[in-house]
């Protein structure tokens, strides 16, 4: 018995575990504790990965488990969050909550459409589901610590709601290429747009907290197009 053929496949389950224990936290509206669960099983999303390439096991069963991991908590977690924001926010239809759950099923479209696009190698096409999941987790977070009123009045509103969430379900499977983080030997010229991003990225945090995770994924994109721009003007 291979024991190294297993670990990654361990490593996604885990994944999936920690996405099962957020659909409680949220489901409870305990936030802070949805978003550490997730972001564990994000961690465990990249090893995951890691360890296939590093032991030359990648499988099709590996694959496939994986997207069915990353439905659970990078997909329903996120859905229930908007649906739970959208529960608390300016009194509506009593089915209006149930429209956060487009972020479940726009995570699930990429995640199917990812296993079967060719093109995804190196790069990406579209917002991969855990940065997404990360920007709608961070949401109620934002909500809790800001002073701002006009923050408080758009994130508690079931349009702007609604309008995150629809742009959520867009931008996961735009056709829009985003450059890949991947830094596979330190050479500032060859990697210059990933490490500015990485340390912008490190400072937003540092001054915004839960503020700077959907900041850098704006910038992130923005950044990508702008990439893509120059690329076709050379």
């Amino acid at each position: 018995m291979n024991i190294k053929s297993h670990v990654p496949n361990i490593i996604t389950l885990l994944n999936l575990f920690c996405g099962c224990i957020a659909v409680v936290f949220a489901f409870n509206k305990q936030f802070e504790m949805a978003f550490l669960f997730v972001s564990l099983g994000i961690f465990l999303d990249f090893f995951d990965g890691f360890f296939a390439r590093l032991f030359n096991v990648s499988s099709e069963l590996g694959l496939q488990l994986d997207s069915l991991a990353d439905i659970v908590t990078s997909g329903l977690v996120p859905g229930l969050i908007m649906f739970q924001m959208m529960s608390a926010s300016t009194v509506g239809p009593v089915w209006f909550p149930y429209l956060g759950f487009i972020i479940t099923l726009g995570s699930c479209y990429r995640l199917a459409n990812f296993n079967i696009d060719t093109r995804q190698t190196d790069s990406f096409i579209g917002l991969p589901t855990p940065a997404n999941a990360l920007v709608i987790l961070s949401l109620p977070l934002v909500l809790k610590d800001t002073t701002s009123l006009i923050m408080v009045e758009l994130l508690t509103n079931q349009w702007f709601l609604l309008v995150i969430t629809l742009c959520s379900a867009y931008i996961l499977n735009a056709e829009i290429p985003l450059f890949s983080l991947k830094i596979k030997q330190f050479s500032f010229a060859k990697y210059k747009l990933q490490i500015v991003f990485l340390l912008l990225s490190i400072l937003l945090l540092i001054f915004f907290k839960f503020l700077g995770i959907p900041l850098l994924i704006m910038m992130y994109i923005l950044l990508s197009i702008i990439n893509n721009k120059q690329k076709k003007n050379l």
